[in-house]
């Protein structure tokens, strides 16, 4: 409980990437939302505040994760703030079309003993493929509160924050364990007293702490060596005993277990009807085909620049217009009759105010362009975007992963560069950063359409989608380079999962939409405000 900063109550919203977290965190807070950094790593911190009752929460969005265990920079993220204990409770939001492969995160906040509201989201999908599950039963084989919503539903909303205003100020944590089998339980029993300092640090169960020692976690094994809980060699015989015993490794030992007792849990409480083929399986056939969905794709692109250019492009001159005469001429008039030196009038209105006039007029191609991109995020065409382009993105040493912050970088180089943390490999992240440059930006955009409709006005959406694709192959080309010369080795390997369509949520678009806007205009906002002062 935090009242010393506005609110009364931190929650953290996690869930597995897909799994309608940031729907839900959008339906709870609405517009009231912060976007920063994460202290010291360039991961994207998103909060927000809601009412509940009569107390002030903080929500925190985690960023999407598998598994508790860290490899990626966003992982570590979502891992120390778990550690950290600064949240009174945790929102686990599940793919409820998806039960048994999202129970696996679950599992994990279960065995830290951290206090879980669970959340099983996407239910309308799931009975829409044929999935019944039984909530109540769940909850008892989980020992958990759990509630069953729809996100793209307002009604949930409600239901969410009836069952919160029972948690805030509670603790519910589960007692639900998973068996490892008797050697394994074995070895965890025998370390676990040595590992009781570490776990009240890190806010975790002495349990959990040995479970992770023993799967050979680099950040808890650093600190049990460092700090002399465990001595290397002790550690090294248990290994080796679970090896010979077992017959295999014990991250993997531990792994099979904790999906078996998911797989039973889930067989328990799910029946599957038996359903048509599914809407998405329809479109899938063609938007993942070998042949048409790269076509697809380019068309999909295509036809978002061709109404950012038509729809955006035509209130260009309105707002430069509307912008102009309130702080150009506006400002002029009202500096004259306060009686302003000339020098002041022309470095207010004619420089500040001619500034804020050219920032106006890239804001309908940026907000158009936003809300197109926006679109195919919100239906779910966007992962399958990456996953038609991996072949594509192999051949010049890149996973399908990292067209995603090339894709980013059609609307902003700045939040594109930022976007390859989610890259498993340094290797990748570089060549990703060097290549997103030649990726046009929006601020690109109006540049474009001014000249392509000065001289091309009958085709100008053609000539502005050739500029496009001239990036592209310049990009390409940097990319062939750097693995020929600089970055040599393979790219990291490509797993995606692939969410259902759905329809476009105005709501949710437009909210994505105005914090992307408002990114613009206050990062690249104030340089290009900066250079109009310096060249006036």
């Amino acid at each position: 409980m935090n009242d010393t900063k506005g609110y009364d109550y931190t929650v953290a919203i996690v869930g597995n990437p897909n799994s309608g977290k940031t729907t839900v965190f959008n339906l709870l807070t609405g517009a009231n939302q912060r976007v920063g950094n994460w202290p010291g790593v360039t991961v994207e911190k998103k909060e927000g505040t809601f009412q509940c009752g009569n107390r002030v929460v903080n929500l925190v969005d985690l960023p999407g994760i598998y598994s508790v265990s860290a490899t990626s920079e966003d992982e570590r993220v979502a891992r120390d703030y778990l550690l950290s204990g600064e949240a009174d409770l945790i929102i686990d939001i599940v793919d409820a079309s998806n039960l048994e492969r999202n129970l696996y995160l679950t599992i994990q906040l279960i065995e830290m003993g951290l206090p879980v509201l669970l959340v099983l989201n996407m239910m309308d999908i799931a009975e829409e493929s044929g999935v019944r599950i039984d909530l109540d039963h769940l909850a008892k084989h989980l020992q958990l509160p759990l509630i069953g919503v729809n996100g793209t539903d307002p009604r949930s909303r409600d239901v969410i924050l009836q069952k919160l205003q029972a948690l805030l100020g509670e603790t519910p944590r589960s007692s639900f364990q998973v068996s490892y089998g008797n050697e394994l339980e074995d070895v965890i029993e025998r370390l676990q007293p040595s590992l009781k300092p570490l776990a009240k640090k890190l806010h975790i169960t002495p349990r959990y702490a040995t479970i992770k020692l023993i799967e050979g976690d680099p950040y808890v094994e650093s600190l049990v060596l460092a700090e002399g809980l465990v001595d290397l060699k002790t550690l090294t015989k248990e290994k080796e005993r679970i090896r010979h015993v077992l017959k295999d490794e014990p991250d993997t030992v531990i792994a099979d277990a904790r999906y078996g007792a998911i797989h039973g849990i889930v067989k328990d409480v799910t029946r599957k009807v038996r359903q048509k083929v599914s809407l998405t399986e329809k479109i899938d056939r063609i938007a993942l085909h070998k042949v048409f969905g790269i076509p697809l794709f380019l068309l999909a692109m295509y036809l978002v620049f061709l109404v950012t250019m038509k729809v955006g492009g035509a209130f260009i001159d309105f707002f430069d217009l509307f912008f102009g005469t309130i702080f150009v001429d506006g400002g002029m008039a009202l500096l004259r009759w306060l009686g302003a030196p000339s020098w002041v009038i022309a470095a207010v209105a004619g420089g500040l105010g001619t500034g804020i006039q050219t920032v106006a007029t890239f804001i309908p191609i940026i907000f158009t362009l936003f809300f197109a991109l926006s679109i195919l995020e919100d239906s779910g065409y966007m992962s399958r975007a990456a996953f038609v382009m991996d072949r594509f993105m192999k051949s010049i040493g890149l996973p399908g992963k990292a067209f995603v912050p090339l894709l980013v970088g059609f609307g902003c180089t700045v939040p594109a560069i930022l976007g390859t943390r989610t890259l498993d490999s340094r290797r990748d992240r570089l060549m990703t950063i060097f290549m997103s440059p030649f990726m046009s930006c929006g601020a690109r955009l109006p540049v474009y359409a001014l000249f392509a409709a000065a001289f091309f006005s009958e085709s100008a959406g053609t000539i502005v989608f050739s500029l496009y694709l001239v990036g592209i192959l310049y990009a390409i080309l940097t990319g062939l380079l750097l693995k020929a010369t600089v970055f040599h080795g393979e790219p990291a390997h490509f797993i995606m999962e692939l969410p259902p369509y759905h329809r476009p949520r105005l709501r949710h678009i437009l909210i994505h939409t105005w914090l992307r806007l408002k990114i613009f205009l206050f990062r690249a906002g104030k340089v290009i405000l900066g250079m109009v002062l310096v060249l006036g």
